[in-house]
């Protein structure tokens, strides 16, 4: 069972877990409109993913007996001005829902709720292999500029990823 902090603060992350989704959802349409498939396509995975990672504690609530309550979803940017600005503005999400998720995790080591924070491990684990994957597309796309070939092999190369459900 959990105890009301954790059910609190779990509840907190699914928001932001589904806030998530609806801003890579906002950024796939963005780069939909501007023609870049690829770019696209990589930020429709992210939605799903953040989807799949809300569903995860929504079903670990259900399991623990606790009840889930869904809060509105505050609004998202809705555009970019180029790929690399959408990448940098996603690493500083994804650091923060780092923090969100070490502050849940540090909150179930308070309660002495071992079961969550094996659950949040996964999440943990999960978050490190997100932030290495935007830095190395940052990279990418800062060292080939505003070089049209080489923003069309990056988006070329984000289109072939595919959505794989998270084990969470």
């Amino acid at each position: 069972m959990l105890t009301k902090r954790i059910e609190d603060a779990i509840n907190e992350q699914i928001n932001a877990e589904l806030w998530s989704a609806y801003l890579y959802l906002s950024m796939s349409l963005n780069f939909e409109h501007m023609g870049r498939s690829g770019i696209a396509n990589w930020y429709r995975i992210q939605f799903q993913e953040e989807q799949a990672h809300a569903l995860a504690l929504i079903d670990y609530v259900h399991a623990r007996d606790g009840r889930v309550e869904l809060k509105p979803i505050a609004g998202v940017p809705t555009s970019w001005e180029s790929a690399r600005d959408a990448f940098v503005d996603t690493l500083e999400h994804e650091n923060k829902v780092t923090a969100l998720i070490h502050n849940l995790y540090a909150a179930a080591e308070e309660e002495k709720d071992f079961a969550t924070r094996q659950k949040l491990n996964t999440f943990i684990a999960e978050q490190v292999e997100e932030e290495e994957n935007v830095r190395k597309i940052i990279d990418d796309l800062t060292l080939v500029g505003n070089d049209g070939v080489g923003l069309f092999q990056i988006d070329r190369e984000l289109g072939q990823r595919t959505f794989v459900a998270p084990q969470l």
